[in-house]
């Protein structure tokens, strides 16, 4: 499983660097299909925020959904113990989400025959870079992200918007083939958000 460590406004350096290479050495264990763990340290230069100065996120890639999970603190390595307190309790939820889905489900019956020479599956696609922009001569900084989409039921929507930590989770439904919001409400309610039928179809005669 690949590590990889990046700063943003911010130097990383290699004793901290080690350091996370022990701290996520758990992740194997409860993820074994995980391929690459990004982490990412960023420093806020606001003073007002010196209490939050450091922030830690934590991204699971792999043979599944992405997990993720970030934590602030006034330094970098009380942010990366709650980080990965974090993931690793949305790790366990996704392990016992996949057991008792195997639970109902029937055995195979088994091929014995020798297995056919195929190509060697396609390495995951790398995230995707943000891109920032300022908005007009204003000095907010607008960051964009593209992610792919693969049409979902509403339930593996809110399993996957807990699994990354999120208030909103933007996914196409795949009853309706609609693009849909999922949100938080108060407690353990959620609301869906879709767009009307029209901007889906005149998006399919382009």
């Amino acid at each position: 499983m690949e590590i990889v460590v990046v700063g943003r406004h911010t130097d990383v350096p290699d004793r901290f660097r080690r350091h996370v290479e022990d701290k996520l050495a758990k992740i194997g264990q409860l993820a074994p299909r995980a391929q690459r763990v990004d982490v990412e340290v960023t420093h806020e230069k606001n003073p007002r925020q010196s209490g939050v100065c450091e922030r830690v996120e934590l991204t699971v890639r792999g043979k599944g959904p992405v997990v993720r999970a970030e934590a602030s603190a006034d330094e970098p390595y009380a942010a990366l113990d709650a980080a990965t307190t974090k993931l690793l309790e949305r790790l366990r939820r996704a392990r016992d989400r996949r057991k008792d889905h195997h639970k109902d489900t029937p055995l195979a019956p088994v091929d014995v025959r020798p297995p056919a020479v195929e190509a060697p599956p396609e390495p995951p696609p790398a995230p995707g870079d943000a891109v920032e922009s300022s908005w007009g001569d204003s000095p907010v900084v607008i960051r964009e992200k593209l992610h792919r989409a693969q049409p979902m039921t509403l339930d593996d929507a809110l399993y996957e918007m807990e699994m990354v930590g999120h208030d909103f989770f933007l996914f196409i439904d795949a009853e309706t083939a609609l693009p849909s919001v999922a949100y938080r409400r108060r407690g353990w309610s959620y609301g869906v958000i879709r767009l009307d039928a029209p901007v889906a179809a005149s998006a399919q005669a382009v």
